[in-house]
């Protein structure tokens, strides 16, 4: 069953806004360090506004369904909801482009989701996770750096079981032509074996046959001495 459109539209936005913090930690960090950001201030303002444009129509496409009635109360209110803490998420982004938010520490808990509570005193947004041991302190170039080593392990050990697979699908494809090869020995056999058959039958017909003309033939000969026999003695003197 496919996901409705609006969750997908909601799931988009959420990584967008996402990547949006990304880029900002990676300003700040290029902003340390000397470098020049014009090239990625570009990129956040483009994203920025891109934001602003997905929560509007997340905000149109729940007016719509919740106007048509497509959805129960509960799930609209829990969207708006949804929708509310995109708004704020928003709102974060863009005090930390515009350089309002001066902390990056603070910013960075508040960009990744850290805590229980953003800078406001309100509730974390639901879609953010939390930020593990094995990546707190890093920047998002190391981050990335450890998630493409870990792919790189799952990827070596796909490759592994894909050889694996495939020689064990050489082997059922040999073990499927020894079959065919000893299926058509047995064809062959059953076929010998029939003929030979037929063969018995036939020269067991045969003798038979010879049997019967020899016992006609004994019986002529009996018949045939006895008639001389009646003659002999018939002609014989007494």
């Amino acid at each position: 069953m496919s996901q409705d459109p609006w969750l997908q539209n909601y799931d988009a936005t959420c990584r967008l806004a996402q990547e949006v913090a990304e880029n900002l930690h990676e300003r700040n960090r290029q902003q340390k360090t000397g470098g020049n950001p014009a090239k990625i201030n570009m990129t956040l303002r483009a994203s920025l506004q891109k934001l602003k444009q997905n929560i509007s129509q997340l905000k149109e496409g729940l007016l719509r369904a919740s106007s048509a009635r497509r959805l129960m109360q509960p799930e609209a209110d829990r969207r708006q909801n949804l929708i509310d803490d995109l708004l704020t998420r928003e709102k974060q982004l863009n005090a930390t482009f515009r350089g309002d938010v001066t902390d990056p520490e603070s910013s960075r808990s508040t960009l990744m989701g850290m805590g229980s509570g953003t800078s406001g005193g309100g509730a974390a947004n639901p879609w953010l996770i939390n930020e593990s041991e094995d990546t707190r302190g890093l920047t998002f170039g190391e981050i990335k750096q450890q998630q493409q080593r870990v792919i790189e392990v799952q990827d070596a050990g796909l490759d592994a079981l894909a050889a694996v697979i495939s020689r064990h699908k050489i082997m059922g494809q040999e073990i499927g032509n020894e079959l065919d090869e000893q299926n058509e020995i047995i064809d062959d056999l059953t076929h010998l074996v029939d003929k030979t058959d037929d063969s018995i039958r036939n020269e067991t017909r045969r003798v038979k046959l010879v049997e019967t003309k020899s016992a006609s033939c004994g019986m002529l000969v009996v018949i045939v001495l006895l008639l001389i026999a009646i003659v002999v003695v018939a002609v014989w003197p007494v």
